[in-house]
């Protein structure tokens, strides 16, 4: 499960972060994951429960937005709406698509103290 790993590295910028800045406390973290990243939401849930505890975001709200997965169809010249890779063109059933947005992840906004 890579979503553990994932979660580490969030309480690690966190840290990073609460130096840099001086903030002692993560009230709320808001965190944007793409359709297409591999990364499952509820899985980020469970396991940002596990990882947070003892840290400055113990107590810490995590919001996990939804980033639609979107592509450039190279054929028609349109932006597209996909769910997966390799999802065809809904306009003209293209493969030739490029990926413009859905494969990040990445803390949108934080709450501190």
């Amino acid at each position: 499960m890579h979503e553990m790993s994932l979660c580490e590295g969030i309480i690690q910028i966190l840290e990073d972060e609460s130096d840099k800045q001086g903030f002692q406390k993560v009230k709320q973290i808001w965190l944007e994951i793409g359709a297409l990243s591999h990364v499952e939401p509820q899985a980020m849930y469970f396991c940002f429960d596990a990882v947070k505890q003892n840290t400055l975001a113990a107590d810490a709200k995590l919001t996990i937005l939804d980033i639609p997965g979107t592509a450039w169809c190279m054929n028609c010249a349109k932006n597209v709406k996909i769910k997966q890779r390799y999802d065809e063109c809904p306009h003209c059933g293209s493969v030739q698509l490029q990926v413009t947005e859905g494969e990040e992840m990445k803390i949108k906004e934080l709450e501190v103290e």
